[in-house]
């Protein structure tokens, strides 16, 4: 018997299609700190599931994305998609996220004056305009959010993508770049990653020379990933002191941008190459990289983009209840359970 199980085990391995569904492992992270970060469409999706969980995060990292539900204004309106081309009222948006708060759909509004927030907008960026930051920067002002806990760069001349010190991307402002660049900074390379880590938790030790575990994949299906059009498989970075009884880590969420999910990319640079993994590594903080792939162009998403305008459900993407916005609050919600 016991060899037959073997037999089974390899096969699933090697197998084309066999798939072992692996749940997310129960680690009591910290529910105190969790935070969120993403690229463009993922960069909109950061700002949605901040303001919808608003009572559980402490700190967004936003990259060329955009304000508050203003992809479902677009989507009404069926308009050019001005939420990304130029600047939005961040007024409209604080009001619908003052609605929405009073309806108790999301969490209080009053939460996010708490949260430390990370802007980037690249100066060549030709997708996401930069006034569109801007407006994001305005709207956490109107949110409260203190002058000391809102960090804006917008003078490194980067087109739209990740910037990484840890890979070599394309050139700095490279519009043809794989959605991720490196620019030179104060004699180096701007390292985001470490940016967006550092302003929310205050990193306190350097990268190892040597990672203590490896990016792993989980069955998104089982955090009703279907439902909500995710892929069906997600990755999570754990460092080795996170699987120790008591060890409380911190969750960071990292939402990708359109087009660059694994499987569309072919790729593991963003879940495992990126530089995020380095710095969680020694500052224990767990790695959650949720996954979209595109769709054919009837189901509404061929770019494989995070829901910010509405193609998942017309209705409630946005919310607390939106599927996608659910689904990996399950995701994280799991990661804090015990052990």
């Amino acid at each position: 018997m016991r060899a037959f199980l073997m037999f089974l085990s390899s096969l699933a391995l090697c197998w084309p299609g066999f798939v072992t569904a692996q749940e997310l492992p129960a680690l009591g992270a910290d529910p105190a700190k969790v935070s969120v970060s993403g690229l463009s469409s993922g960069g909109f999706m950061a700002v949605q599931y901040a303001v919808a969980w608003s009572s559980e995060v402490r700190g967004v990292g936003v990259i060329a994305g955009g304000l508050y539900n203003c992809g479902a204004v677009f989507r009404a309106a069926g308009a050019k998609p001005f939420c990304m081309d130029r600047a939005w009222s961040p007024a409209r948006s604080w009001d619908a996220v003052t609605g929405f708060a009073r309806d108790r759909v999301i969490d209080r509004a009053a939460n996010i004056a708490r949260q430390r927030v990370y802007l980037f907008s690249g100066s060549k960026d030709s997708v996401v305009a930069p006034a569109v930051m801007q407006s994001l920067r305005e709207f956490y002002a109107l949110a409260g959010v203190p002058r000391s806990a809102l960090r804006n760069v917008d003078t490194l001349p980067a087109s739209h993508a990740f910037v990484s010190a840890a890979i070599v991307g394309g050139q700095c402002g490279d519009t043809n770049a794989s959605f991720v660049v490196s620019c030179r900074y104060e004699g180096g390379y701007y390292d985001q990653p470490y940016a967006i880590l550092n302003h929310i938790y205050g990193l306190k030790a350097r990268p190892p020379a040597v990672l203590s575990a490896a990016p792993t994949p989980f069955d998104q299906r089982l955090y009703r990933g279907r439902p909500a059009m995710l892929a069906n498989t997600g990755f999570v970075f754990v460092p080795a002191a996170c699987r120790e009884r008591g060890a409380a880590c911190a969750v960071h969420v990292v939402f990708h941008g359109c087009l660059q999910s694994a499987d569309t990319l072919g790729s593991d640079i963003v879940y495992a190459r990126l530089g995020y993994n380095r710095w969680a590594d020694s500052n224990r903080i767990i790695m959650l990289y949720p996954q979209v792939d595109k769709t054919t162009v009837a189901e509404g998403n061929p770019l494989g983009c995070w829901d910010w305008w509405g193609y998942s459900e017309p209705f409630g993407f946005q919310l607390r209840h939106g599927l996608q916005i659910d689904a990996v609050r399950r995701m994280v919600a799991r990661l804090e359970q015990q052990p």
